[in-house]
Order: C-alpha cells, then structure tokens, then sequence
C-alpha cells in the first residue's frame, strides 16, 4: 500500500452489501503536521501544492501568490504551506473584503498570508497577462499557483495519492472542483478502471475541457456527474446537512459541505440506482476540507439553520 494510505471500509446495507464494496482513501488524514489543525494542509490541497513549492523554490521565488473565495481549502493550505516551507504568501481573496474575517481566512492571516480582495469582475480576468502584470507590479515578484492550487505540476502530485493500491478498485468517485484531482487519479488508472467526479459547483460543463488538456494517455474512461451540486459552489440545503451528521455519527469520518460530502452522498446514490456495475469495487476519496466547515457553520446560524456536527 502506497506511503500515508489510509483506507477504511465504509458498511452497505445488506443488499447493497451483496453486490459492491465501498472504501474510502482517508487523503483527510494524510499529511498533517503536528502543529496544524486537522484539514489545514491535508488531502489532495497538500498534493496540489507539492511540486508547485519545490518549482517555485528552485526558480529562487521568496513568495506564492494564488486566489481563492473566502472559504477556500486551498488559501488554508497554501497559508500552512508557506509558514511551513518558509515561503511568503499572498492570497487574491474573490468578493469585498470583511468587516470580520470568517475562520478560514483568519487562519490564512495567522500563518502569515497577505491578503488582497478582488471585486469578483476582476476576479474573472484574473488569468489574463493585464491582471497578472498589474498583480506582480502592484505586489512584487511572486511564484504564481492557480487557483485551487490546479496545475500540471498539481495533476502531478494527486498521481501519488493512487500508488500501491489503485489496482485493487474497478470505480474510483471523487469530488470535482477544478478537475486536478480528477485528471490525477486518471492518469494513474489503467484503462480497465473508471473514474466518476462529482461536481461540487453548478452548471460547470467546461470542467471536462480543463481535464483534457492534463491528461497524459488518451482513451481513458471517465465521466463528470453535474446531479448533485446541491444548488451550487458551496451551496447546501438540509438534507445534505443531515446526510453528513448522520453519516459522521454512523461512520465516524467528518465530511465537508462543500465537497465530499455532496461526493459521499452522490456515491451511495449511485450504487442505489445501480449506475455503477454490480460486482464492482468501488474507492471514495476523502480529499479533506474540514476547516471549511466552522465558515459554514456560521453561515448556517445566521441562517438559522441546522448546524453540521464536528
């Protein structure tokens, strides 16, 4: 089993029992460092950053700079990453700035990230050389790392999470954001094996587009589910609320709202309506983003709303 695995089995019910295997790769509980928060710097953010911090440190870059929303997994990681590795960090956050920083972005000022916001017009031009020009006058050299973190060098390091085990599965479902992960199992699968990713944002078509274009072997099967986005980008309602309460108290394994656990619940959905093929051994991948979920929680009581127990 590949270095940091951790696979548990998640119980079917009985009649679900007689035809699939179900586990999950507890990437949520690889990685972590002994001073961080459980989430901080795990799962597949840690993986995407990897090879990223290695390349910018060779090319003698002092600093990252990326872009996230206010409740980015990947601000929290490459923040953690950074205070880590001894890199300075800059964080283009997408909206106005906050009267009261949400946790997620106090942790990322705690572990010394700058942060700059971005009216979300911007925001959406920010790959473009102009912002990129004005970025790097406005704030110096820095090493630039997409968005979540979703690179070659990011497909490369979530290739890893799949060594020593991989060919023990026939189906492997993981959460689809930016499709990195996703491009990274695929590439390490064979071409007997299928890959399912579940979308977490709304409408998000051109997600395949960006995939393509990471992929090393053509002729691979896998496919975007878009069902269960639940409304959209870190978008929840009660019952996936309650799915993930009861899921943590039946299984013991925290899911976040953003992502795996619209994943979790997509997977079991799927094998119910019998979308996957009998007889088939399936492996979820937990890719973390608890620390996410204090930010949700707040939202939630505002709300008024159900809360999700950590």
């Amino acid at each position: 089993m590949g270095e940091n695995a951790i696979i548990d089995q998640i119980p079917l019910s009985d009649e679900l029992a007689k035809h699939f295997r179900l586990d999950m790769l507890r990437e949520d509980l690889a990685h972590l460092f002994e001073d961080f928060e459980a989430g901080e710097m795990s799962g597949n953010k840690w993986r995407k950053l990897k090879y990223n911090i290695q390349y910018a440190k060779k090319q003698g870059f002092s600093r990252i700079l990326t872009f996230g929303g206010a409740f980015s997994n990947h601000i929290a990681a490459t923040a953690a990453a950074g205070e880590a590795y001894g890199v300075a960090t800059i964080g283009v956050i997408r909206g106005e700035p906050f009267e009261q920083l949400n946790p997620t972005l106090q942790k990322a000022v705690d572990r010394g990230m700058q942060l700059v916001y971005m009216d979300r017009e911007k925001y959406r031009m920010k790959d473009r050389l102009s912002q990129r020009l004005w970025l790097e006058n406005t704030y110096g050299p820095a090493y630039i790392i997409p968005e979540g973190g979703s690179n070659q060098l990011g497909v490369k390091g979530c290739e890893e999470m799949m060594q020593g085990f991989a060919a023990e599965y026939d189906y492997f479902i993981c959460s689809v954001g930016t499709g990195a992960t996703l491009a990274g199992i695929i590439n390490a699968m064979s071409p007997e094996q299928h890959a399912i990713g579940v979308s977490a944002l709304k409408g998000a078509f051109n997600i395949s587009e960006n995939i393509q274009e990471w992929l090393t072997e053509p002729g691979k099967s896998w496919e975007i589910n878009h069902d269960y986005h639940f409304g959209g980008y870190a978008k929840v309602n009660p019952d996936l609320i309650e799915f993930i309460n009861s899921f943590k108290k039946q299984h013991k394994i925290q899911l976040d709202p953003v992502y795996t656990g619209k994943m979790v619940y997509a997977s079991l959905d799927l094998l119910l309506k019998k979308h996957i093929p009998e007889g088939s051994k399936v492996l979820m991948i937990h890719t973390g983003g608890q620390q996410g979920i204090a930010g949700m929680n707040m939202n939630l009581k505002r709300k008024g709303m159900q809360t999700i127990e950590v």
